[in-house]
């Protein structure tokens, strides 16, 4: 009887393990590059929470993921040239947004802004009260004094996007390498 050495038993646990990780690693990255872009902010229409330059990761969601006060970017047909926005969920499909020119109140509600850039708010733009279509979100911009949001578009839809518009959510604090950003980045 022949006596099987050490080794071979290490062989065999290399011959399952490493196509094993193999396959694994690249579903992991399958799955983030499938369900993750990378955007670089090129307005600032989010100040200050995104500066332009700033590399971005989206995660594509579903309609039903979108929450109010999620930075999503957006495509909007005939409007910013078809190039796709960041905007902040303000209001959704059934939501009453109201603004006396200072506060915004949802359903009632005052909403609290820490992230809104303080000083001059657009002159262009008054006090609003509107009713959020089914299906559609009333975004705006942090940055109010310069942002080109729903409020200039009061008459179409209340100034709302179709949900279907959304194509991701901007993910804080999360982090991809840099290498996947850049294969798969847009601007916003």
């Amino acid at each position: 009887m022949q006596q099987r050495g050490v080794g071979s038993g290490l062989r065999v646990a290399a011959w399952v393990l490493v196509p094993l990780g193999l396959v694994l690693g690249l579903g992991g990255i399958g799955y983030l590059l499938t369900n993750y872009q990378g955007a670089t902010v090129m307005s600032e229409a989010m100040e200050p929470t995104y500066r332009p330059g700033e590399r971005l990761v989206i995660e594509s969601i579903d309609a039903g993921e979108i929450r109010r006060g999620d930075v999503v970017l957006v495509r909007v047909p005939d409007r910013y040239q078809d190039r796709p926005v960041l905007q902040r969920v303000i209001g959704m499909g059934g939501d009453h947004v109201v603004c006396d020119g200072n506060q915004i109140t949802v359903n009632g509600k005052p909403v609290d802004e820490p992230y809104v850039m303080r000083g001059e708010v657009n002159p262009a733009t008054g006090p609003y009260d509107v009713q959020v279509p089914d299906g559609r979100l009333f975004l705006l911009g942090d940055h109010r004094g310069n942002s080109n949001d729903s409020r200039f578009f009061l008459d179409e839809q209340s100034g709302s996007v179709a949900t279907s518009g959304v194509l991701g959510r901007v993910q804080k604090g999360f982090t991809v390498p840099a290498v996947l950003v850049a294969g798969a980045s847009g601007s916003c």
